[in-house]
């Protein structure tokens, strides 16, 4: 499947986390316009942020997560497979 790549929200400089929750570290942090490839999904602690409310955290590399509130995925739901 080819891996899709989705807009960051304007504005914002996105934590990047080495897990599904804000209570994972900070693992670096995307600049202002980045674009993400989720790779896979999975539900997580509940974010708000531009983008409404989710309990999605996308998986944009191998142990990186980014909640889904702050990707221009347009749907509220998952975009990609279940991470595993």
């Amino acid at each position: 499947m080819a891996v899709r790549y989705y807009a960051v929200a304007p504005g914002v400089r996105l934590n990047v986390r080495s897990g599904p929750s804000t209570n994972y570290p900070v693992i670096r942090v995307l600049p202002e316009g980045a674009r993400v490839a989720i790779f896979c999904q999975r539900p997580g602690e509940t974010v708000t942020g531009p983008y409404g409310t989710s309990k999605i955290w996308d998986n944009i590399s191998q142990g990186e997560y980014v909640s889904d509130a702050y990707v221009n995925t347009g749907s509220d739901g998952y975009v990609a497979s279940r991470c595993l």
